[in-house]
């Protein structure tokens, strides 16, 4: 899905031109992927524009940023405040926000800690990742031969850009065998989530979802979709997922910033449940999108509203 170039970028602190926000080859990131980053949707609202779960997906953000020792130069105020101020000044109605931290240029050297830090926030128009088609009638996916990070090697909690290196292998390997997706084991060989999704079986009316103990990113449609479940008395639980129980699952599902929630029809060309999305999956996609379009009240304040345009960008690029 090729980026839509919009006009602004916000770059600590100052509004540039998008393709001005450049870096030189020699910038830490570049030779060691020291980076940090979140994915943000803003959708459209019968209000006007509204950032989802602004203030939580920066707080990881900054979480990620210290469990790599990469202290913010800015508040968790002052980036949710930048993500309102960059989809204001390109004036998008629905868009994909990409807040970016990372060590810039100053010493090639693995030793990371005299390298610059250096924030961006960049938004752009994005769709369904998987396909708008794959929100009702599902995708296939395998389990790939890769598997999850080993929890002493690198943080999974963490969002760091090093980490998908592993995920583009599990992708690049799913694309190449046919499939839309691949889900990843753990090192044990549990189920532990997508190449950038969470994962949740739907058995007997329940729901069941991998610990972040499997090597699982603290997703915040995860613990969204966990609150719905709540909300609407369907039973929730964390706990070990064997490979297998996918395959006899009623309903599978992923779901992430990207991803929102898409159900999964097959898993290694074995048919999940009626091979399409089924009805919890349906309920919990009904509430979601209703809560996100304003067709439903807020109630858990997830919604950050963006609002009309302030000032020009000229005069923010100053």
């Amino acid at each position: 899905m090729a980026l839509k170039k919009t006009e602004w970028i916000w770059h600590n602190g100052k509004m540039i031109p998008w393709d001005e926000a450049q870096i030189h080859v020699l910038s830490h990131v570049v030779s060691y992927g020291s980076s940090v980053f979140e994915g943000i949707r803003c959708y459209e609202t019968k209000n006007g524009p509204a950032a989802f779960r602004l203030c939580e997906h920066m707080q990881r953000l900054l979480h990620s940023g210290h469990i790599y020792r990469m202290k913010s130069p800015y508040t968790i105020e002052q980036l949710c405040s930048a993500a309102v101020e960059i989809v204001r000044e390109n004036r998008l109605s629905s868009c994909y926000i990409r807040p970016l931290m990372i060590r810039g240029y100053g010493d090639v050297n693995v030793n990371p800690l005299s390298n610059p830090i250096e924030v961006y926030l960049a938004c752009w128009e994005w769709g369904a990742y998987l396909g708008a088609e794959a929100l009702e009638q599902g995708v296939d996916v395998c389990v790939s031969s890769w598997a999850r990070l080993a929890p002493n090697t690198l943080p999974s909690i963490a969002k760091a850009g090093a980490n998908y290196m592993n995920s583009q292998l599990i992708r690049m390997e799913a694309l190449a065998n046919g499939y839309a997706e691949g889900i990843a084991l753990d090192i044990n060989g549990y189920v532990s989530e997508g190449s950038g999704e969470n994962i949740f079986v739907v058995r007997d009316g329940a729901v069941h979802t991998p610990p972040l103990a499997s090597s699982v990113l603290p997703g915040i449609t995860r613990s969204s979709v966990m609150t719905l479940c709540e909300d609407l008395g369907i039973p929730i639980r964390e706990q070990m997922i064997p490979r297998e129980m996918l395959y006899i699952a009623d309903e599978v599902f992923f779901t992430g910033t990207a991803a929102e929630i898409t159900p999964l029809r097959s898993v290694d060309r074995i048919t999940v449940g009626i091979g399409r999305r089924g009805p919890v999956t349906k309920r919990l996609q009904d509430e979601f999108f209703a809560i996100l379009s304003g067709a439903k009240p807020d109630r858990h304040n997830w919604l950050t509203p963006v609002g009309a345009p302030v000032g020009s960008p000229v005069a923010s690029a100053r």
